[in-house]
């Protein structure tokens, strides 16, 4: 499939700022990249530093806000859109929980207005992928895994947002004939999260000797996807997937999350070890379960795999020594994303 004009939604957050690097870095994707995000707590310029220098004829920033229909149609057709990767979407469930307002807006009505300017250009746009969560399965027990038939049961605002999107671009399809993709991935991490998230955070506290809170007795246990091996994954999918179709992405890496910060503490007491010689381990402490927590996720991907021959890279004992290290060489980019003026932001914000 040629694309000319792709439309990323989200670019400036996490993984979407990581596609957009992988797309033009690693690729040979010959097409411009028009990115929209509207610059939410989450959504960092500064995690595309140097794209626009590098490929000045083939990216567009827009600040933008995807539930801004008229803002978006205009994009779509001053650009030629042919193509959309949508990753924009309210996604931290803490937040969910004390708010759920914003997530219902974003993740709901943002995809809807997308879709509607899809399907009101479906003899041009010849796809609409979807990025999507494990999450909105739910809970597994201590056996089995997510496949793509497994029904939906969302358990926190945030999922159940997701949940709601995914049915939108699923019905887009089969109402309209628009050309959709959904590919629902397991946990990601790796350069460039923000540092809420649980493996930064816990990074960025063990290296300065703060508390590592960790939820209940921290045998929640996650399927841990390299960032970079998602992006490999969701462009292959694009390229080669049956449109129409869900793919589930999973990085083969189920850990108990206590497993998670346990190892990061003993890879950084390696690297720099504590002044006291007490190790890191001794900073862990374990606080109040957040409602909702679903117990188990893990991620059934032979679809994409025997299909489309993907599989993950990156083992989590490999992809999170690069993830540490990036963290480590970054600073400077830490200190910007937590100064001050981001903070009141946030607090302005989100209270």
């Amino acid at each position: 499939m040629i694309m000319k004009n792709v439309l990323v939604t989200g670019g400036c957050g996490f993984i979407g700022s990581n596609f957009i690097r992988y797309l033009m870095e690693e690729t040979d994707f010959a097409g411009r990249i028009v990115n929209v995000d509207k610059l939410t707590y989450a959504g960092n310029p500064e995690n595309l530093q140097g794209i626009s220098e590098n490929y000045p004829d083939r990216y567009v920033f827009h600040k933008a806000d995807i539930c801004d229909a008229d803002l978006m149609r205009k994009i779509f057709y001053d650009y030629d859109v042919d193509a959309v990767c949508h990753f924009a979407a309210e996604s931290h469930v803490d937040r969910s929980i004390r708010r759920p307002g914003g997530f219902i807006h974003t993740n709901i009505l943002g995809t809807f207005n997308l879709l509607e300017i899809a399907r009101k250009k479906r003899d041009t746009v010849s796809l609409f992928h979807h990025v999507s969560t494990d999450e909105v399965y739910g809970s597994l027990g201590e056996e089995g895994l997510f496949t793509e038939e497994t029904p939906y049961r969302p358990n926190s605002p945030y999922s159940a947002s997701k949940a709601a999107s995914d049915h939108l671009v699923r019905a887009y399809h089969e109402t309209y004939g628009v050309p959709t993709l959904i590919t629902n991935c397991s946990n990601n991490y790796g350069p460039y999260q923000f540092p809420e998230k649980l493996i930064p955070l816990m990074i960025l506290n063990a290296k300065e000797g703060k508390p590592l809170p960790v939820y209940g007795d921290g045998r929640n246990i996650r399927d841990w996807l390299y960032v970079k091996d998602h992006c490999e994954a969701i462009w292959t999918v694009i390229q080669s997937g049956s449109r129409g179709e869900t793919y589930n992405i999973g990085g083969a890496s189920e850990m108990e999350n206590i497993a998670v910060v346990n190892m990061i503490c003993d890879i950084l007491d390696e690297i720099l070890p504590p002044a006291q010689g007490q190790g890191r381990r001794s900073l862990i402490t374990f606080v109040k379960d957040r409602p909702g927590h679903d117990r188990r996720y893990a991620i059934d991907f032979t679809k994409v795999q025997d299909e489309l021959k993907w599989f993950p890279r990156e083992s989590f004992s490999t992809g999170i020594r690069k993830t540490i290290d990036w963290y480590l060489r970054n600073g400077t980019w830490v200190e910007n994303i937590r100064s001050g003026e981001y903070q009141a932001w946030i607090a302005e914000h989100y209270g």
